[in-house]
C-alpha cells in the first residue's frame, strides 16, 4: 500500500516529460493520460484499503476530467479514457477484464441504469452522494451486503441493483466494502 501511495504522492516536475508522447495527466508518477496506468488507483482494494481507492478516484476525477475542450487528460485511444470515466462513475472497474471481476471504487452519479437486453437492467444507486460524503459506507447487491470490494461480471449481467451508501468518513475497519 505504501508503494502505491509513493507513486501518487511523488514530487515530479512535469517538464521532464514535455517531449515525451502519451505522458500527461500526472499525479506524482501516475500518468492518467496514459491508459496502462488506469488500474492503479483500484489496486488499493487488493491491498485491503478500499477507502484509499475511493480517495484516489476522487482526486483523479477532479483533476483529470472537466467539461471544456481540453478537459480530458491524454487522448481517448479507442475510447479508453471515456471507458475509465464511465466505469468509475458507476462505482466499479474491470482491473483485469478477463477475470470476470470488477473492483469496487465509489460512484460519481446518484443513479444509473444499464439496459442489458432481455428486459433485464442493472441499476446503480448512490445514497447521500455529494462532496460531503465521498466515502463508501456500505455496498449491497440486490439487498445483500458485499463483504469485499469486488463484484462479479455474472452478478452484473444477471441484472439487479447495486446500492452504495455514502458517508463522510472512510470505513477503514473490517466492515470496509
Amino acid at each position: 500500500m505504501a508503494k502505491i501511495d509513493t507513486l501518487f504522492d511523488a514530487k515530479v516536475d512535469p517538464a521532464i516529460f514535455k517531449n515525451v508522447e502519451d505522458i500527461s495527466g500526472l499525479i506524482g508518477w501516475y500518468a492518467h493520460g496514459n491508459e496502462p496506468d488506469h488500474h492503479v488507483a483500484y489496486l488499493y482494494d487488493y491491498a485491503g484499503a478500499p477507502w484509499k481507492t475511493q480517495q484516489r478516484l476522487t482526486q483523479i476525477m477532479q483533476t483529470q476530467y472537466a467539461v471544456r475542450p481540453d478537459g480530458l487528460a491524454g487522448n481517448d485511444d479507442l475510447g479508453q479514457m471515456s471507458a475509465w470515466y464511465i466505469f468509475t462513475a458507476l462505482g466499479f472497474y474491470p482491473v483485469t477484464p478477463a477475470s470476470g471481476e470488477y473492483a469496487i471504487g465509489r460512484p460519481f452519479v446518484p443513479k444509473a441504469v444499464i439496459h442489458l437486453g432481455n428486459s433485464r437492467t442493472f441499476t446503480v444507486v448512490a445514497e447521500h452522494l455529494d462532496a460531503q460524503y465521498p466515502y463508501v459506507g456500505s455496498v449491497t447487491l440486490n439487498g445483500r451486503r458485499l463483504e469485499t470490494p469486488f463484484l462479479s461480471q455474472k452478478s452484473v449481467i444477471a441484472g439487479g441493483e447495486l446500492r452504495f451508501v455514502m458517508q463522510a468518513q472512510p470505513e477503514t475497519g473490517a466492515k470496509a466494502p
